[in-house]
C-alpha cells in the first residue's frame, strides 16, 4: 500500500486525468460518473485529479516532518541519555513540560503563531514528535549504557562521540526505526487535521485535509467530497500502522515467538 502511495505521489502529474485545478461550473458537485470517476467539488474541479496530486502534499509533510523530528529527537534523546547530570535533567525536563501538551494540540498552537502553508505544517508536526522520541530514546541509551561493551569502550579511552555513533545508536535503531514508522500515521494525522482547521496547506493546493475541510459544508448534497480524502487518510494511516506493527514484530526481541 505504502508503495503504491509512493508512486501515485511520484508519477502524479502523469497520472492526474485532469487539470486538478481547472473549473467546469456547469458540473458543480457532480456525483462520480464516466467524466469524473470520483465526481467534483464545489467549483466543478476532478476529484480524482486533486486526490492523485494531493497524494504528494500530504506524503511529503509526513515524511519530511517525521524525518526531522527523528534526527532532533535522536540526538537529544543521545545527549541526554549518556550524559547524564544536569545536561540529562535540562533536556528531560524540557521534553516532559512539551510532553504534557497533546499532540494536536502543541501542532495547532505553532502552526497558529507560524502561520499556514506547508513550512508552518512541517514545523508545527515536528514540533509535536519530538518530545516523544526524545524520551523514547533517551531510555534507550540508559540501558544500553550499562552493557559492558560500552564499559570497555569508556575505559579504553575512546572519546563520546565515537562511543555514541559506534555503540550506541546502532543498538538503538531498531527503536527509532519503529517508533519513526508509526509516527509517520499520526503525522498525516496531524497534518490532515491542521489542513482541516485551515492551519495546513493552503488552497487551492489539493491536500487532504483541506480537501476536508473545504468540503464538510456540502456533506448532505455530495458526501463524495468528504469521503474521497477520508478514505485516502484513513488507508494511508492504516499502511503505515501496520508497516510499525510488522517492523516491530520482526526486530524487536520481545514479540518474537
Amino acid at each position: 500500500m505504502l508503495a503504491v502511495y509512493a508512486l501515485v505521489a511520484v508519477f502524479a502529474p502523469w497520472i492526474a486525468p485532469q487539470d486538478p485545478n481547472a473549473q467546469d461550473l456547469l458540473a458543480v458537485l457532480e456525483r462520480p460518473s464516466a467524466t469524473h470517476w470520483l465526481g467534483t467539488d464545489q467549483i466543478g474541479r476532478d476529484m480524482l485529479s486533486r486526490l492523485i496530486v494531493g497524494t504528494r502534499f500530504t506524503l511529503a509533510a509526513a515524511l519530511l516532518s517525521v524525518t526531522i523530528a527523528g534526527a532532533i529527537g535522536v540526538t537529544l534523546g543521545l545527549v541526554a541519555g549518556y550524559s547524564g547530570g544536569r545536561i540529562d535533567a535540562a533536556i528531560t525536563g524540557g521534553v516532559d513540560l512539551l510532553l504534557t501538551i497533546p499532540n494536536l494540540i502543541l501542532a495547532i498552537a505553532v502552526a497558529s503563531v507560524i502561520g499556514a502553508g506547508l513550512t508552518g505544517l512541517v514545523i508545527a508536526t515536528t514540533a509535536s514528535f519530538v518530545p516523544p522520541l526524545a524520551r523514547l530514546v533517551r531510555g534507550r541509551v540508559l540501558e544500553i549504557r550499562q552493557e559492558d561493551f560500552v564499559a570497555a569502550a569508556i575505559s579504553s579511552g575512546t572519546r563520546r562521540a565515537r562511543i555514541l555513533a559506534r555503540h550506541i545508536l546502532p543498538n538503538a535503531v531498531t527503536v527509532i526505526v519503529i517508533e519513526t514508522s508509526l509516527l509517520a500515521g499520526q503525522a498525516v494525522l496531524v497534518g490532515a487535521a491542521l489542513g482541516f482547521l485551515g492551519l495546513g496547506v493552503q488552497p487551492p493546493a489539493p491536500e487532504w485535509g483541506t480537501m476536508l475541510g473545504a468540503g464538510r459544508e456540502f456533506i448532505e448534497v455530495a458526501p463524495h467530497l468528504v469521503l474521497v480524502p477520508g478514505l485516502a487518510i484513513t488507508l494511508l494511516v492504516f499502511a503505515f500502522n501496520m508497516l510499525g506493527d510488522g517492523l516491530r514484530d520482526r526486530l524487536d526481541p520481545k514479540f518474537r515467538n
